[in-house]
């Protein structure tokens, strides 16, 4: 594994979502570069257990590495001094999915905080909901989704920088926060499709 502080965040990540025994939507992970600017985007995707395929409720993740946090870390690691510490940019996308009407935006607001678990001195801030319609080819809809995201940032001080185990800690509520918001989503009296069938059953 490469030896960065942007993949053990990565990592430390990981950890906190193992913890919270949530489950890794696989083929939801991906990790891009940004071949004209240099920016590196991590994003992967988790639920409860148990929820089908797709999921009932699901928090999708993003990590952003841009160029001019690559430049500070570089000069920090160089042994240069910096004018301002590199930030890792976060979204976390709440979404509820695989529901057979339009919800009350109201009610799913209701169950979520106005900002996530500390990450280290940081909280992400709620935005505001999104609602998604799903048309079949004759124009009726047929499926619907809200999401709601949290963004925000990590400022990577010198102590952390410095010390990568810092990231565990830092980031180690977010496991346990994200799980039991999927949990008050989860418990909100909508209307649900039916799981895909499994291509082996």
């Amino acid at each position: 594994m490469l030896d960065h502080v942007f993949t053990d965040a990565i990592g430390a990540l990981r950890d906190a979502m193992e913890s919270a025994f949530l489950e890794r939507q696989a083929f939801e992970e991906r990790f891009q570069a940004d071949v004209l600017l240099g920016d590196l985007t991590w994003e992967t995707s988790y639920s409860l257990p148990g929820e089908g395929l797709p999921p009932r409720t699901r928090a999708d993740i993003s990590l952003d590495w841009p160029t001019w946090a690559q430049s500070s870390y570089r000069s920090w690691y160089i042994g240069e001094p910096f004018e301002e510490p590199p930030r890792i940019e976060i979204e976390i996308v709440m979404r509820v999915q695989r529901l057979a009407s339009a919800p009350d935006p109201n009610r799913v607001l209701a169950v979520l905080p106005q900002a996530s678990s500390p990450i280290g001195d940081e909280r992400l801030q709620r935005s505001g909901p999104t609602l998604e319609t799903v048309f079949d080819n004759e124009m009726e809809a047929g499926e619907y989704a809200i999401e709601v995201s949290y963004e925000g940032s990590y400022e990577l001080a010198e102590a952390v920088l410095a010390d990568g185990s810092v990231l565990d800690d830092h980031f180690g509520a977010m496991g346990g926060w994200i799980a039991s918001t999927l949990v008050r989503l989860g418990d909100l009296t909508f209307d649900y499709l039916p799981a895909e069938e499994d291509d082996d059953a």
